[in-house]
């Protein structure tokens, strides 16, 4: 079943095209990964799905709802949540509140039984905990969860911003670069709970992923993006021998796409 699908999308900033009629399709329970060059507009067609972004022309369907004009609060309360490349965490808050944040969209107390802190309210907040405390053992992160963000290190800070995403129980995970910055370690610990996020949880995954190794390894399926365009889509065998991608990754010197 597809659960997501761009359909010719482009997106102009003035004279500038940053998305050139891109369409692709994601099927329900998959990862697909969407790869390409810096500048190729990955972040921006995750932007257009997640409603940072208007689209200029074409339209964008979740499980067949048009949510192309929705603000991005829309779009997170049907079940789409987003990572970003830069961390975008409260850092001056505990890790236990930055995950409890990411339940915004799930709070139905009124405002008077939410000053008092009694019947309906207090049994919402039981039951949020549990949800956040079930990801923070999920994530293995219970060590840290009283510890104010911004004084971890940024690996465990990307996984905080992980587990809030996770928070708003989404349908389709968004993950903009997830591993950027990590070190080996923590790129396969990142690697280990998107598959388990994917398996265990059900939840379909789009991954913008610069390391190719990693990409190869979990995705189902690849899409390429190049100055703003499509050019290449498949499996990840297929995608590696594609001659467009190994020329938009690599010129025309190399026979295959390698790892990066």
């Amino acid at each position: 079943m597809i659960q997501l699908a761009v359909e010719g999308v482009t997106l102009q900033f003035g004279g500038v095209v940053a998305l050139l009629e891109v369409s692709l399709e994601i099927e329900q329970g998959t990862i697909h990964a969407i790869i390409g060059p810096n500048g190729a507009g990955k972040t921006s067609l995750l932007n257009c799905i997640s409603g940072l972004y208007k689209p200029t022309k074409g339209r964008i369907l979740f499980e067949d709802r048009d949510i192309t004009t929705h603000p991005p609060h829309k779009i997170a309360e049907l079940g789409i949540a987003r990572s970003f490349q830069n961390i975008e965490l409260f850092r001056g808050m505990t890790v236990l509140d930055n995950l409890m944040l990411g339940r915004h969209v799930h709070l139905k107390s009124g405002v008077l039984s939410g000053g008092f802190f009694w019947g309906r309210t207090q049994r919402e907040e039981i039951a949020h905990r549990a949800v956040v405390e079930d990801i923070i053992d999920f994530l293995e992160i219970e060590a840290i969860r009283k510890k104010t963000v911004g004084t971890l290190p940024y690996g465990l800070q990307k996984r905080v911003e992980l587990g809030r995403a996770l928070a708003l129980e989404p349908k389709i995970l968004l993950l903009d670069e997830p591993m950027a910055g990590m070190n080996v370690e923590e790129k396969e610990d990142m690697a280990r709970f998107i598959l388990d996020i994917n398996e265990e949880r059900g939840i379909t995954v789009a991954l913008i992923e610069h390391d190719m190794g990693v990409v190869m390894d979990i995705s189902d399926r690849v899409t390429v993006l190049d100055f703003g365009e499509k050019i290449g889509e498949g499996t990840p065998e297929e995608v590696r021998a594609d001659p467009r991608v190994i020329s938009a990754y690599l010129g025309d010197q190399k026979p295959a796409l390698r790892p990066m």
